[in-house]
This record gives structure tokens, C-alpha cells and sequence, in this order.
């Protein structure tokens, strides 16, 4: 077997590896950030749930960590609470981003990882099988349930070479999906092997995997081997070392080769990771910004690289250098190694240890302007700035941009500067932290623990069964590739209101269409929308469904979807039908009417569904890609509607 097979075979409950049917996993470790969290602990209370039966379970406050009212911070008290009530960990808020700190403290290979994060799946870095999904499935694995999803296929990636000089890792995943753009990865697990490992370290491997979910992939995994349990010593946790590696090269469904030799410093253009480009060739457009950190680059390398390439020097007149450092651990190593010095020397800014730019938490840039981020995500209006023009590269890119105040390939500053490259080894002793890392109380402690709601926490909305016909408008078409911070806003003015649906529900499609929510309104017997292929790709945040579905959303027509917006949809009682023929897409426009007829009966039996559209008096072919399992939540009106009525039974 593969690496990946051997951790499916090692956590199977139901079902059969068989590529396209659905199984059932057994899941280890639990990971929740606070955008998400909070509905998850909101859908704990309301499944009465008195411990979660994870191994380990861990609450991280790393997105809403800016605190310009009492939100965020009451939404903090209550995870706190909800944490020690339900048996979790609680990463206190300012420690650092979710996965950063779950592979310093808590990462074990050949573990099974879920997450309410779509970069969850960066666990794979460290021999993991980390799948980020929505936070209903978080919440039920949480309860000791199984995580349900169609088996993938596994693409087998070689890596052969030695990355050159002013290249680094997240030039290999932008390389990635320099060949497979933001869909080719769906339907799959990618996992990487080869000789060309042996120079990647456990946080270049992180640096990786973290962005499989940028190409739709189902996770990333790597294998665990002498580099893994380097990490795992250097974090003062080498008992949780396990060997885990492919048996050969033949056990792949699909096969590709990166030469690391042969790679080129590389750039994601606005708007999507998918528009990959040598950083030549848009080398000279003047930037206004740099962000280093997040997720998508958070070991101590990515900032020392950048301390290196600044240090005695001053950046651009015109830029921000914003730094995020990634945990209160590597913020601590820098500042004894020195690099944060040179860092502000040079003229960067320092933030907060978390997510922060990465979802538009701060750090928005100017209007018109360009910026340059180590981040995983370009989509339109992520930053914050609705009009923004975000490049994605590594962190040299980064470096050499700032300092030039344009985009640079960073090989120029060989001749510019008389620059060498700044050669990185990790070091074999650092400083650990774990103060900000809260325990789980006694389970007899926990149970006489109340939870702590601000008044912006609102209770989880009650929704119907489905019904069994109905005549709805289409409020909104959409092309390919719609993401979830187009379908529900990112930015510090939405995140604080992840509690309060009612109120987050007004931001429903805002980016595509500011009308939305009032037109929603007047539909009073509910709505449709229409999209194109990858419907829903990146975030995990379940409330892109939810609030749609609190609008009345009924159902989504659409050509395909990402694998998580897909699960997330059915989770919340929308259908997600896919169209029969793809003129049937062409043909809609916004305001047709639909009538739906038979839905119970057609839907259990497997059957294609026709749906009448009014005024054109035409009839158009819907089918479906559920499971048996995946009817019954549809036909209960979504999975809290279903738990709930199996627990009756």
C-alpha cells in the first residue's frame, strides 16, 4: 500500500476503499479555530454532548483576534468555556494560527486529523491524514461519530533534485497548481514521495500540504520518516514518532514528477492561486505591501529567510512590511536568534501571532494597490479591500519585493545587491512554549461548567424537512470557481459575527452582489442560485451554506462543486443538484421561476429529478451525487435534524 492507503485501512469503520463509494473514518485528533468554532460548540450544546470522545480535542482562537468591540472577545470567553465544558484544549487567543501550533504540540503521524479549517489538511506535512471539512462533521466526529467522504483516488507526486538557490517550498506548490489550477486536485488525495524529500524539512512538507486544498485535493500527505522524527526531537516529542512510507512507487492511481532542480521562483496573480506565473514575468509592477506568515508559511525558517535578506537594509519607501509571526513559540525564537530585530530594523511591522491579513482580519491594503502575501488565498475581496490586487508567493519573493518596492524575482538580488542566498538549517534545540495551552479539565469538573454567551451569540436556527415541491426564483448566476468568501464576506466588519447568523446572513453573496440579502427578502417562497463548475471552493466555513439556507435557500443548480461546499450544503438541508446538459446552465437567468414536483420519492430512489422553469416552459434535468446516507440528512432537513431524530429512535 501507499502511505495514504495504509492510514485509510488503519481508521476504516464503514464502507470499502473503493475509489467514488463512501467511507466512514475513525478520527484521532479534533481541530477548531474560532470563525468556526463557535458554531461548532453552539452545535455540541445543541447534540447534548457531555465529552468529546477525540483523543485530542484542541479550541484555537487565531482568526478574530482583532478587538475593536466586545464580539470577539465574548466570542473568546465562550470558547474558553465551551473548551473545558466539552473536554478540549483551549489555544488562548494571541498563541498562534490553529495549525502552526497543532503540529508543534500535538501532531502525531499516522493520526487521523479533522478540522473546521480548510487548512486543516497541512497536518499532512507531518505523516497525518488531516481532511479539513465543516464544522457539523467536526462537531459529530467530535461526539464520536464517524467522518464520512467518497473515497479518492491517491496521486502519487516523486520529488527528485535539490531546490536552487532563491527557491524554496512554496514554490513546489505553486507548481502544483501552476499544473492543475484551483479544480485539479478534486477527487484526490496527493501524496508525495521520492529522494527529493530528504532536503524538504517537516515545515517545508507543512508549507505543501497546507495548499493541496487550493487544488480541491481531499488532503496532502507526506511521508513520516529520519526528517519527521528530526521535528518531532526538536520539539522535545520524539516518543510520538511512528515510521509511515509508501511501499512502492506502483501503488499510485495516478503518477507525476517535480524535478526540484529545474523549478523557478513562482507568483499566484489576482485573483485565484490557480494564475501561476514565473515571478519574471510581472517582475517590476510596483507593490505597496508585503505580508509574510500565515498558515501557508509559518515555520521559523520563512521568517528567518526574510530577516536575512533585510538585515542592514531598509525596505521601500512606499511599503508595509507586515509581519505575522505564526505561533507565541516561533515569535519567541525569533526574538532570540535575533531576527525580529533586524526585522523592525528594516521597517516591518509585527502583529499579532495569527491568521490576521490571511482573512482580512486587519491589514487590508490601500485601494488600487498591490500586495504581495506568503498566504495560501487570492479570492477577490479576501483582504478585506474589495478592489484588492493580491499576489501569493514565497517568502523570498516577499523579501526581495519589499526591499526593491516592486515585484522581484529574488535571484536579482544576487547582481543588485552582491547578495548570497541566505542558506537555512534547522536547529536541533529550540525554545518550546506552551504557556497559552489550556488543559482540559476532569470530566466530573467540566460537568458544572456553564457556558459564558455574549449577547451577540444567538442559539442555532431551527430549520424544516424538506418539503416535498416547491416553485422558487433564481436570485443569483454565478460563473466558475465561486469561492466561499464570494459567497459569504471575509474582512474584520463580517467575522465578528460568526455567532449571530441573522446578522451574518446580511452578507450572504455580498461580494458578487450587494442586493442580495434584500432580494432574498422579497422572495418569500424561497430561492435558487445558479453557478458554474467548482461551485464553493476554499474555505470550510459551513455558515456559506447556513446563511443561504436561512435566506431560504432551497437549493444550488450548478455544474460541480468543491468537495467541502458540497458536504456543507447537504449538512444544512440545501440540495446540490448537478445539471444533466450543460445548456440547461446557459439557458437560466436570474428571475426565472422553478417548480420542483416528487422531490421525496425522486431523491430516495436515485432518480433524476425534472424541474419546470415557469415562463419558458421549459424542462430541465437535475441528478445528484449523494449517498443513501447523504438522502436521509436531505430528506430530515439537514444533519441536526437527522442526529436528532436517529437519537429519538
Amino acid at each position: 500500500m501507499n502511505a495514504t492507503h495504509k492510514l485509510l485501512h488503519s481508521h476504516l469503520i464503514s464502507g470499502k476503499l473503493e475509489v467514488g463509494t463512501e467511507i466512514g473514518l475513525r478520527i484521532d485528533h479534533i481541530l477548531q479555530q474560532d470563525a468556526t468554532g463557535t458554531l461548532v460548540m453552539l452545535e455540541l450544546e445543541s447534540l447534548g454532548l457531555a465529552r468529546t470522545k477525540a483523543e485530542v480535542a484542541v479550541q484555537y482562537v487565531d482568526h478574530n483576534l482583532l478587538q475593536t468591540d466586545f464580539r470577539n472577545a465574548d466570542d473568546h470567553r465562550f470558547l474558553q468555556s465551551a473548551s473545558a465544558r466539552f473536554g478540549y484544549w483551549f489555544s488562548r487567543s494571541g498563541n498562534g494560527i490553529s495549525h502552526a501550533v497543532h503540529m508543534e504540540r500535538f501532531g502525531i503521524p499516522g493520526k487521523t486529523l479533522l478540522g473546521s479549517d480548510s487548512h486543516t489538511c497541512a497536518g499532512g506535512g507531518l505523516g497525518m491524514l488531516a481532511i479539513g471539512t465543516g464544522g457539523l462533521d467536526v462537531a459529530l466526529a467530535s461526539a464520536g461519530e464517524p467522518y464520512f467522504v467518497k473515497m479518492p483516488k491517491v496521486l502519487g507526486v516523486k520529488l527528485t533534485g535539490l531546490l536552487p538557490d532563491w527557491v524554496s517550498a512554496k514554490d513546489v506548490v505553486l507548481e502544483m497548481l501552476r499544473r492543475h489550477d484551483v479544480k485539479g486536485g478534486r477527487g484526490f488525495i496527493i501524496e508525495y514521495f521520492g529522494e527529493g524529500l530528504k532536503t524538504l524539512s517537516t515545515w517545508d512538507r507543512h508549507v505543501i500540504a497546507n495548499m493541496g486544498t487550493e487544488m480541491g485535493a481531499t488532503t496532502s500527505v507526506f511521508p513520516s520518516d529520519e526528517i519527521t522524527r528530526f521535528f518531532l526531537k526538536q520539539q522535545k516529542r520524539e516518543k510520538d514518532w511512528v515510521e509511515l512510507e509508501a511501499d512502492s512507487e506502483e501503488e499510485y492511481d495516478e503518477l507525476e514528477e517535480i524535478h526540484l532542480n529545474d523549478l523557478i521562483p513562482l507568483i499566484a496573480c489576482p485573483s485565484s492561486p490557480g494564475k501561476v506565473v514565473p515571478v519574471k514575468k510581472v517582475k517590476g509592477t510596483k507593490a505597496a505591501q508585503v505580508v509574510v506568515g500565515s498558515s501557508a508559511n509559518p515555520g521559523l525558517r520563512d521568517f528567518a529567510v526574510v530577516s536575512e535578506i533585510l538585515k542592514n537594509k531598509t525596505i521601500a519607501s512606499q511599503m508595509s512590511l507586515d509581519i505575522n509571526p505564526s505561533s507565541r513559540q516561533t515569535f519567541q525564537n525569533l526574538i532570540e536568534g535575533g531576527r525580529l530585530a533586524a526585522l523592525l530594523q528594516a521597517g516591518g511591522r509585527i502583529h499579532q501571532t495569527g491568521c490576521m491579513g490571511c482573512i482580512g482580519m486587519g491589514q487590508a491594503p490601500a485601494s488600487g494597490s498591490i500586495s504581495l502575501r506568503t498566504m495560501p488565498r487570492n479570492f477577490p475581496g479576501r483582504s478585506g479591500t474589495l478592489d484588492d490586487q493580491v499576489y501569493l508567493c514565497s517568502p523570498e519573493t516577499a523579501a526581495a519585493t519589499a526591499l526593491c518596492g516592486e515585484i522581484t524575482d529574488p535571484r536579482d538580488l544576487e547582481n543588485r545587491y552582491q547578495m548570497i542566498y541566505p542558506k537555512w538549517k534547522e536547529p536541533k534545540e529550540i525554545n518550546i512554549n506552551t504557556q497559552m495551552l489550556l488543559p482540559p479539565p476532569s470530566l466530573e469538573e467540566s460537568q458544572n461548567i456553564q457556558l459564558i454567551k455574549g449577547p451577540n451569540i444567538k442559539g442555532l436556527p431551527e430549520f424544516s424537512a424538506l418539503e416535498d415541491g416547491f416553485e422558487v426564483s433564481v436570485l443569483l448566476k454565478m460563473a466558475d470557481n465561486i469561492s466561499t468568501d464570494e459567497i459569504l464576506k471575509a474582512g474584520s466588519d463580517v467575522l465578528p459575527l460568526r455567532s449571530n447568523v441573522e446578522e451574518l446572513s446580511k452578507f450572504s453573496f455580498y461580494v458578487i452582489d450587494q442586493s442580495f440579502y434584500e432580494r432574498s427578502q422579497a422572495a418569500i417562497q424561497g430561492h435558487v442560485v445558479i453557478a458554474g463548475e467548482n461551485y464553493a471552493q476554499g474555505s470550510s466555513r459551513e455558515h456559506a451554506a447556513l446563511c443561504p439556507r436561512f435566506l431560504g435557500q432551497k437549493a444550488v443548480l450548478a455544474k460541480s462543486y468543491a468537495r467541502i461546499g458540497w458536504q456543507n450544503l447537504i449538512n444544512f438541508g440545501i440540495i446540490p443538484f448537478e445539471f444533466v446538459h450543460p445548456q440547461d446552465y446557459e439557458d437560466l437567468t436570474v428571475n426565472d421561476k422553478i417548480t420542483f414536483k416528487d422531490l421525496k420519492k425522486k431523491l430516495s430512489q436515485g432518480e433524476r429529478v425534472t424541474a419546470h422553469v415557469v415562463k419558458k416552459n421549459k424542462d430541465i434535468e437535475l441528478t445528484n451525487r449523494l449517498s443513501e446516507r447523504q438522502i436521509k440528512i436531505i430528506l430530515a432537513g439537514g444533519l441536526i435534524n437527522y442526529i436528532r431524530s436517529r437519537l429519538k429512535k
